[in-house]
Parts: C-alpha cells; structure tokens; sequence
C-alpha cells in the first residue's frame, strides 16, 4: 500500500471515530451544570425569597411553584414544595380573602360554632383565619370564611397524609400507618373529634397524661370502628407501618390538622 492511500485510510478512520463520538455525545446528557439553568434558579430563587420577606405570600407560592415546575429533577424540589406547603398554611390561617373564602358580616345572635356549623368549617380556623382571642363576636364586624371543602388522601405504601381543598393540595404531612397492612383501604368520613383523648386499651382506659397513651394529643375518628387519625407519643416512628391500624402523626402536624378539618371531611385512603 502506497504512502499517500495509507494517509488517506487514516484519515477516513479518523473521520468516521469522530461522527461515531459526536452522536453519542448527543446522546449523553452532559454532565458539567447548565450555568443558564443554575443562573434562572437562582433569579427566581432570591424573586421567592424577596416575595416571602416582604409577605406577598401568594406572590412566593407562585415562584416556588414555577421552580418545582421548571427544574423538577433539582435536589432542592423537596425544600421548595416544603416552603409551598408552610406558605399555604400561612395563608390558610391569615385574614387574607381569596377564591377560597369570603368575608362575612356577623349578626346578631350569630356564635362562632353557629357560623362553623354553616360553612362546614372549625371555630379554630375562623379564630386562627381572624386573630380572635377568644369566642366572643361582634355583629356587623366583617370575618374571613373558608368557603372550599376539605379532604384528606391517606398513602399507606408512602407512609404520607395530604390534606386538600377543593382538590388543590394545600400540605403534605408525614405519618404513620399500620402494620401488616391493617390500615383499612377506601373513602371514610370523620365523625369524632377529641382533644387530649383517653386511650381503651383492652378494657383499660389510659388517661390523657399518662406517657403509655399512645393517642397523643388528638383523636379524629372516622365512620370505621376503633380506626381514626392521631397523635403520638413515639415520633422517631413516624413514616414506618408500625401501628395497629389507625394514622398516626407528631402531635404538632395533627393540631394543626385537627384545628383544620371539620366533622364530616371526607377520608381516602389508598394503598
């Protein structure tokens, strides 16, 4: 083979080893960061920031929400939808009225269980919703009402309780559910609520002060005999399948929930 063919076939060889790296450098998502990717998260990251400091509140939600929609696959999506969760509660529990509530003008004879009863709400959240420190109202003072219903989707497999509104999902909390799969599966209603519940246990009753009731500081039962929703006196188990059946959570996450959720909310529970 002449001098000139040889260099002509190196050539070629080299040529063809440089389309076959090509394509599958096309094919290889790159592993060195996109600096325009890094540089839109953080402009709408300071943007959420800014937004929360100053309490536009709803102008916060909307950025985290357009990170977690935009670059889902960040390892910060989980603390992003976390800063969602707190500020729908903040707004949740603030005077603040829009599509979701009302302002309403107290009357005369009117209560405050009076006026849960008939927005199927909780005297805790109009308290919370209004600052009131106590029962008593004024009539023709104006209040902010939520007017959405509420419902509660239990994942026994992800060991998580998401409460909603009108289907929008407004926090994700962490439990506990049964072991060996007791949690019962399908759509209940809450048709108890207690505070500091005593706990029956096999003919006993463990009082509310007592470190052995496992109960917690909440009790929501559903339209299931012995099955409900409710604190704990064990959190490092939470997130496991550990109970005899009922939903656990910390104390803290179920108040909250308990101040939330009236009689009546709708409970699904799926494996």
């Amino acid at each position: 083979m002449n001098r000139k063919r040889l260099f002509l076939l190196l050539g070629l060889t080299v040529f063809v080893i440089l389309v076959i790296l090509g394509f599958i450098l096309r094919k290889v998502p790159s592993a060195i960061p996109d600096a325009s990717s890094n540089k839109s998260v953080s402009v709408v990251l300071v943007k959420a920031k800014e937004l929360q400091a100053k309490g536009d509140l709803t102008g916060a939600k909307e950025a985290y929400q357009q990170l977690v929609a935009s670059f889902p696959n960040s390892s910060e999506v989980m603390n992003w939808q976390k800063n969602i969760d707190e500020i729908n509660i903040r707004l949740l529990f603030s005077n603040a009225v829009d599509s979701r509530s009302m302002l309403y003008e107290i009357k005369p004879g009117d209560t405050l269980s009076k006026i849960a009863r008939e927005f199927k709400t909780t005297v805790e959240l109009i308290k919370k919703s209004n600052n009131l420190k106590s029962d008593n109202i004024i009539p023709g003072r104006k209040i902010k009402i939520w007017i959405k219903p509420f419902s509660i989707l239990v994942y026994k497999s992800q060991n998580i309780l998401i409460l909603k509104s009108d289907e929008e999902i407004i926090k994700t909390y962490i439990v506990s559910t049964g072991k060996d799969n007791s949690t019962p599966v399908g759509t209940f209603k809450i048709t108890s609520k207690l505070e500091n519940p005593t706990w029956f246990k096999a003919g006993a009753a463990v009082p509310p002060e007592s470190p052995d009731n496992i109960l917690g500081t909440r009790w929501m039962g559903i339209d299931l005999p012995s099955y409900g929703i409710h604190g704990t006196t064990e959190p490092k188990s939470l997130g496991q399948q550990v109970t005899q059946g009922c939903v656990r959570m910390s104390n803290s996450d179920v108040e909250q929930l308990y101040s939330i959720v009236p009689l009546g909310t709708e409970v699904v529970i799926v494996d």
